[in-house]
């Protein structure tokens, strides 16, 4: 089953995460097979970006949708993993040219150096007002160098946007969806400089150099034996001299949160007019989910009822969908 470990490194301030996506992420590309643009490395694409999500949520336990997003001028013109509280998580592309053997990022999204990152909070019980935040960062790093892995995408991320030192490693394939995120915590206090020569506290130099020391063992972790692994002997395989303290798994699944509900409310918000207009071309309207594939199928009695007030309804012995 799909699995996310939570540790931290007992005495000093570093935690770390372990995902691997087997089942949940199987589903997605079951469901996601034979659709236009369905190519190996987008399917890696996808899968370090679903682990990416899933990290990323349960290292932040928002109330609310996190939303994942990679979109510029190549092939691939967006990739999309959502994941929500209770990590569940869904992810799709729109995939509009060829996609090259092998492409990297770069050649996926990146082609003219146009390509973005955005991450999104959406609360659940939003106030009135109130707006998802948003982040944006672009795909290459402070030396404006195209950046080849969502990895160091996220990284470059964490680093502008929350000021947190992260190291992140991805991998994916037909099988498994995996990451690991090592991260450094911010201390009360640190900062502070001492002396008129403005030395650095040497507890904070001491931190600092107790997490580039964990990263480094984090980054001898490959791609292969990222996805072969299971948790516990990764973490015996990086971290055997290191004091750790392991949380209870959490099981990510794949779940769709399209229904519909929504999706007549995404057509009552088209208007009338235009779904008369799309009855009469085609004799029903047809709505497919980009994430799960479902598709929802709406008649003229259907339409005629979303858009009658419901006290204007007459009974209906219709079975509804």
């Amino acid at each position: 089953m799909s699995e996310l470990v939570k540790f931290l490194f007992e005495g000093l301030p570093v935690r770390g995460m372990l995902v691997r996506l087997t089942d949940g992420w199987q589903e997605v590309l079951r469901r996601r097979a034979g659709r236009a643009g369905d190519t190996p490395e987008v399917r890696v694409l996808l899968g370090e970006m679903a682990a990416a999500g899933v990290l990323m949520q349960a290292n932040i336990k928002f109330n609310g949708a996190l939303v994942l997003q990679v979109h510029g001028d190549g092939p691939v013109k967006l990739a999309v993993a959502e994941v929500q509280p209770e990590l569940s998580f869904r992810t799709t592309a729109t995939v509009v040219g060829e996609v090259p053997a092998g492409a990297k990022l770069e050649s996926l999204v990146n082609v003219h150096g146009q390509g973005r990152c955005a991450i999104t909070l959406d609360p659940k019980d939003r106030l009135p007002g109130q707006q998802p935040y948003q982040g944006v960062v672009p795909l290459h790093g402070d030396r404006r160098e195209p950046l080849q892995e969502v990895a160091q995408v996220l990284e470059h991320y964490m680093l502008q946007s929350e000021q947190l030192d992260t190291r992140l490693v991805l991998a994916a394939n037909d099988d498994v969806a995996a990451g690991l995120l090592i991260q450094r915590l911010p201390v009360e206090g640190e900062g502070n400089l001492e002396g008129q020569g403005g030395r650095r506290n040497e507890d904070e130099i001491g931190l600092n150099e107790a997490f580039n020391r964990i990263a480094m063992l984090a980054a001898t972790l490959t791609k292969e034996e990222l996805l072969a692994l299971e948790p516990a002997k990764i973490l015996h395989r990086l971290f055997w001299e290191e004091t750790l303290r392991v949380f209870e798994p959490q099981r990510p699944r794949f779940a769709c949160t399209c229904s519909r509900e929504r999706v007549r409310n995404m057509l009552r918000g088209l208007g009338r007019e235009e779904s008369d207009s799309i009855l009469a071309e085609r004799g029903e309207i047809e709505v497919g989910c980009e994430f799960c594939g479902l598709q929802y199928r709406f008649d003229p009695v259907d339409v005629g009822e979303m858009f009658t007030p419901p006290q204007d309804q007459p009974p209906s012995s219709r079975a509804v969908q």
